[in-house]
């Protein structure tokens, strides 16, 4: 049939086989076992009970978007008005969006590697040719962005998608990095889609990573995606939000229409609650500190792995040395050692020859899974 086909995930391909498989420990999904916040259920239940279940204000309720300028506004350097919030129907619902405003068929956009796998193949569905530009890997496991590279790379590109804290690398850019990447995006005309939606997911005391919310001017063509998923934790409420340049506002509301024409009052109020319930981002960051302790604790001391706990979100990447199939991999530790990660290549073709590993779990799941991970990689590559 002439159906447009885009590549699928190699992290589903995993999952189903865990599905599959008796006694699995699962860290291969970008998700927490933690329950969202029970002000966020408490909300949305009493919305569905007062009858709110009608359609809403494409842009988003005012009580949502008034409660996100508010929160963008204590939280980052520079205030965020209202009129520039676009609340979606998830992040990726968000991400979309911006690039059904920005990108035509033929345009070319600029993403790092490695990303998000949706993320490119969003792009690909407008049409557009995307150049991937490799994180650079350091000896200790880490990662760089190389300014220089993208900078050239970026002569003739409609957009550059940034993504920090990252999926999966949790490679986390400065200040004085995202002050570069925005001056290089201006220099030459592009637009800056910037997914920040492990910004509160940071580990070093500070109450968010670095945003270019913390630099960007109103009317700078940087558009900001944010989501509900990460945070709080509330993945499958699929309820997020763009910050968009001023004086654009009308331009995503268009989009939004004729995409999913506004996301349920219901949801939203869910949404409302958790932006004022600022423990419940203090305990779940809390959460996911102890399992990143558990994962860097139990990849120590493996020969031919590589790994630096991140500065951001809540995976640890990890390399194996003489790893080139990490697909092949990730099969084997389902089947013969009953733990699911997601293969490295699932994020692009630098991230071949590493492993995702979740840790937004209990100190339980992580304990066991981790050990049946270590015992996995030594069976299977001798670590």
């Amino acid at each position: 049939m002439d159906l447009t086909v885009i590549p699928g995930s190699r992290i589903v391909e995993v999952a189903r086989l865990a599905f599959a498989t008796p006694d699995v420990d699962f860290l291969c999904f970008g998700e927490s076992d933690q329950p969202s916040p029970a002000s966020a259920c408490a909300a949305a239940v009493q919305a569905l009970a007062d009858g709110e279940t009608r359609y809403a204000d494409v842009r988003g309720l005012p009580a949502l978007r008034t409660a996100l300028a508010g929160y963008l506004t204590r939280l980052h350097a520079r205030p965020v008005a209202e009129g520039r919030i676009q609340v979606t129907a998830s992040g990726m619902a968000g991400l979309s969006i911006a690039m059904a405003a920005v990108l035509r068929a033929g345009d070319r956009m600029v993403v790092h590697d490695p990303i998000w796998p949706n993320i490119p193949n969003a792009a690909r569905l407008r049409g557009a040719a995307v150049d991937q530009l490799d994180l650079v890997a350091q000896p200790d496991g880490g990662f760089r962005l190389d300014l220089d590279r993208l900078d050239a790379m970026m002569a003739g590109a409609r957009a550059f998608i940034l993504n920090t804290p990252g999926n999966p690398t949790g490679w986390t850019a400065t200040g004085d990095e995202l002050r570069a990447i925005r001056d290089i995006c201006r220099r030459h005309g592009a637009w800056l889609l910037s997914d920040e939606v492990y910004s509160r997911l940071v580990y070093d005391g500070r109450a968010a990573a670095p945003s270019m919310l913390d630099l960007a001017e109103p009317d700078d063509r940087i558009i900001v995606c944010n989501s509900f998923s990460k945070t709080w934790p509330m993945t499958g409420w699929r309820l997020g939000w763009l910050v968009v340049p001023e004086g654009a506002a009308e331009a995503f509301v268009n989009i939004v229409e004729v995409t999913h024409s506004g996301v349920a009052p219901f949801i939203q109020r869910g949404g409302v609650a958790a932006l004022g319930d600022g423990p419940a981002v203090e305990q779940f960051r809390a959460y996911c500190a102890t399992g990143r302790r558990l994962a860097g604790e139990a990849l120590t001391g493996l020969n031919g792995v590589r790994y630096r706990p991140p500065a951001g979100a809540f995976y640890a990447f990890l390399a194996v040395d003489g790893l080139r199939d990490s697909l092949d991999l990730a099969k084997k530790l389902v089947t013969r050692h009953g733990v699911a990660v997601a293969p490295g290549v699932a994020f692009g073709p630098a991230g071949e020859g590493w492993l995702r590993v979740c840790f937004a779990q209990s100190a339980a799941l992580m304990e066991r899974a981790m050990q049946r991970l270590r015992d996995g990689l030594r069976a299977e590559v001798g670590s």
